[in-house]
């Protein structure tokens, strides 16, 4: 019987809800299942998780499934399939999977041991070859790997320790034990997706994730801080997270985890070589980078001595590590133990190096760069899948992709065996993987899904430790035999049950000893590059949109239909026409040109392109911002993308325009509310400073000229958002000289270029100085001058010469802090940056 939620009833008893919830549910056949055990029971643990969880009801149940798809919807978690363009919000199971304390322990000592054996393997493989010349590793089944890299031999790392973190992908096997299917030694990702699934379900579910005794993750996060800490030669050293940049498949997780652990997030041209070390590039110059806690791949690492076409690594690491001048968590090469080669061998080097047989075995593999191994796997290559050594593709098939003998046509199978005897070291067979089945919410009852779970051990200064938890990919096929994060999967929550209740822990400090600090750590150049283009951005979408909004309000204000209104509408259509805001449309036609300068995507000037092009510079430096800011900025860009028309009429126009400057305000005030004021906040709103000013110079020129009739100050007043000042201040009409003096010297109007000014000029004096010389720097002395300029100009007198001069003071201002302030070559990657305004 198929019974959906809605039939799961408040009035039910218990236990026909849980039978309700369960009805169908049948485990694939010869397949190990979380729920249904060996004995084709319902594990104890599930049930007692099942009975709590029914207890709530159908509709608690739903609403708490809503809030954590809400939650994540809300905080922005995301991830990027490769070669996509646009992010993905992260696909949540609802129902975590469950292990118990007992089965636990297996694994973590498994994943324990397995690190401690690939340490030892990395340090002869880097090192004096034991294991090559006694004949227990082939060497052509090492450096026929890319991820064997040669510069590296001989370099040991600080401490001698090559790995840092380490992950095993692992999967319940035909006999009922856990297998490892992959091991993650390069640069593991998904741990802090884990450490989300974990906040967002024991958010949606307190007193159930409370009363199950889940063990809590904190403490694995502290270690692994701690174990980089000590690995330092410093007593505070500077730990930064190195990513490969905001199009990365995991960035969010990246971002999340350097402001989680309070690590510093850079990119490769954040950090370059000095004195056989590396250094940050900062706004107060460069910094020592103490550790690094790399997630690109090794080959990218250095472009002098690695892989010459990166752009993501930093010139010289190589050398720096060979002087010890740098912690690099893991060590280049480290991705060699990856590789399904290193598989065929686990067993054989455990009891070698360690004198034990493996506890958590790995999938049987046999490599073909063996005559016997090779000639079994062609004898039973129906029975096998077939890999590559080293990563490479198989056939046609995707790189790392095994493909299946038995479903391989006469043709691709005979063409498969005469590329193993060919090139044989090339290929690996390996037992079919059939993954086991967990439990997963659809259409309101559980059914059985594969999943593959990924279990972390990071080095602590107490030696190696092991997350209590993991990071687990469900499948929505049920005959998936590999999970990665693509389409029709879902991340689910692993909870593993202590035998009594947990302590409470977090990453909070406890320590009263702990040194207060008042001031934020070191800001990257090209974090602050970002902020200031994030203010620029969002202060020139700002004035599209009032351009765009008072244009539709004079549209619609049938009393201002007078010869010189018509002559102000043009003005304002003219100068979304410069802005190139609408391309291809004409000042004649107004609502045609308002509908494209809204949400027209076509070229750098419209507010959509606008409002995308803050999105990008916010996306560097996620980290930086609040969830909220983060919502709000993409609050603003669907709404503009949704509500986007080929035409629009005058009072959709308007309020269109006036839903998003609401938005932009709420933005501006979470900036002003929240955010911590230290160089970075000053950068921000440096950025719209500049803009703001450069804009209502723009504006004074367009409709306060000499000849300027009384319709076009008042459009001026509403672009500035200053009527209400002006009329209680001013009792008659609008007049000239007083409209000048509001809009341009008024240093008492936070919308007036006078006052930006001074805002700028206290931003630069607060900003770090890169001598203590008592000179002024440039971007200092330049607003300084202007400032002069501002205080001792007359509004009876200014004119829009006078005026420009200020617009491009305030331009050669900008230039000045980037050149100052931020990363400079031509091979700065960083948000785009058009000239927009004209």
């Amino acid at each position: 019987m198929s019974v959906s939620v809605d039939t799961i009833a408040k009035e039910l008893t218990a236990a026909q809800r849980l039978d309700a919830l369960v009805a169908d549910y049948t485990p694939l056949a010869g397949i190990p299942d979380e729920f249904i055990g060996a004995d084709g029971r319902p594990r104890a643990h599930w049930l007692r998780y099942l009975d709590s969880l029914t207890d709530l009801g159908a509709d608690d149940i739903g609403r708490r499934f809503a809030a954590a798809d809400r939650h994540i919807r809300d905080s922005g978690v995301s991830y990027r399939i490769y070669g996509d363009a646009s992010e993905r919000t992260w696909p949540l199971s609802h129902v975590p999977l469950l292990i118990e304390a007992d089965e636990w322990r297996e694994i973590a000592q498994g994943v324990e041991q397995r690190v401690r054996l690939m340490e030892l393997i990395l340090a002869d493989i880097y090192g004096e070859g034991n294991l090559f010349a006694d004949g227990d590793l082939p060497a052509a089944a090492v450096t026929g790997s890319p991820d064997f890299l040669h510069p590296l031999h001989g370099v040991k790392p600080p401490g001698g320790k090559f790995l840092h973190i380490y992950a095993a992908d692992i999967g319940r096997g035909p006999d009922g034990r856990w297998w490892v299917i992959g091991d993650r030694a390069q640069a593991p990702s998904g741990a802090g997706y884990a450490l989300v699934n974990r906040l967002v379900l024991s958010r949606a579910f307190p007193a159930l994730y409370r009363d199950m005794n889940v063990k809590r993750l904190a403490p694995f996060f502290q270690a692994f801080r701690r174990g980089l800490t000590s690995m330092a030669q410093r007593s505070d050293p500077r730990i930064c997270l190195l990513t490969p940049g905001p199009f990365n498949e995991t960035y969010f997780e990246q971002a999340y985890l350097a402001r989680y652990l309070g690590f510093l997030l850079v990119e490769g041209g954040d950090l370059t070589m000095r004195d056989g070390k590396v250094h940050v590039r900062t706004i107060a110059g460069l910094k020592r980078a103490d550790v690094i806690w790399r997630r690109i791949d090794s080959d990218f690492a250095d472009p002098l001595e690695l892989n010459a076409r990166s752009h993501l690594g930093v010139p010289g690491l190589v050398d720096a590590l060979r002087a010890g001048g740098v912690v690099l968590a893991n060590a280049l090469g480290s991705g060699v133990l990856e590789t399904p080669v290193m598989m065929s061998f686990m067993p054989k080097l455990c009891r070698k190096l360690l004198g034990e047989e493996l506890r958590l075995p790995n999938i049987a593999t046999w490599w073909c760069g063996q005559r016997h191994e090779r000639e079994s796997v062609i004898d039973d290559i129906d029975e096998l899948a077939i890999a590559g050594s080293f990563g490479n593709p198989v056939l046609r098939f995707p790189r790392n992709q095994p493909v299946i003998g038995a479903a391989l046509t006469p043709e691709e199978k005979n063409r498969l065996v005469a590329a193993i005897n060919e090139r044989g070291i090339d290929f690996v067979g390996q037992e079919v993987v059939n993954l086991s089945t967990t439990p997963v919410w659809k259409d309101g009852r559980l059914t059985p899904r594969p999943f593959v779970l990924r279990v972390y051990a990071a080095r602590t200064p107490d030696g190696w430790k092991v997350m209590p938890g993991g990071f687990c990919r469900i499948s929505d096929r049920a005959d998936a035999r590999a999970v990665s994060m693509g389409e029709g999967v879902q991340s689910a929550d692993v909870w593993v049950l202590a035998d009594k209740p947990v302590e409470m822990v977090t990453l909070l400090p406890t320590d009263e000893t702990v040194r207060i600090r008042r001031i934020m750590g070191t800001l990257p150049s090209r974090a602050a590059d970002n902020l200031f283009w994030l203010g620029r951005y969002l202060e020139r979408a700002e004035a599209t949109l009032r351009v765009i909004r008072c244009l539709a309000g004079r549209m619609i204000d049938a009393d201002a239909q007078t010869v010189n209104a018509g002559w102000t509408v043009a003005k304002l259509a003219s100068l979304l026409v410069s802005w190139h805001a609408a391309p291809g449309a004409s000042a004649s036609d107004p609502m045609a040109l308002t509908a494209l300068a809204l949400h027209g995507d076509k070229d750098y000037g419209s507010a959509l392109s606008l409002v995308r092009d803050a999105r990008r510079a916010a996306s560097f430096i996620r980290e930086r911002l609040s969830p909220d800011a983060w919502r709000l900025i993409g609050d603003v860009n669907q709404a503009l993308e949704i509500n986007g028309k080929a035409m629009l009429t005058e009072a959709e126009a308007f309020d269109h325009a006036d839903a998003a400057l609401r938005t932009i305000a709420g933005i501006s005030g979470l900036a002003q509310e929240n955010m911590f004021r230290g160089a970075g906040w000053r950068l921000f709103d440096a950025g719209r400073r500049v803009e703001r000013g450069i804009n209502a110079c723009r504006f004074a020129r367009h409709f306060a000229s000499r000849e300027a009739p009384a319709d076009d100050l008042d459009v001026l007043l509403d672009l500035v958002d200053s009527q209400i000042t002006y009329r209680s201040r001013y009792l008659m009409g609008v007049a000239l000289s007083t409209v000048r003096d509001m809009v341009v010297l008024d240093p008492f109007n936070p919308r007036s270029v006078a006052f930006q000014v001074e805002r700028l000029d206290e931003h630069l004096e607060n900003l770090p100085l890169l001598s203590d010389d008592g000179m002024l720097e440039t971007p200092r002395r330049l607003i300084v001058k202007l400032a002069a300029e501002i205080a001792t100009a007359v509004a009876a007198k200014l004119n829009n010469e006078e005026i420009l001069e200020f617009e491009q003071s305030l331009l050669g201002l900008a230039d000045a802090i980037a050149a100052r302030y931020f990363l400079q070559g031509a091979h700065v990657a960083r948000a785009d940056k058009s000239s927009g305004l004209a």
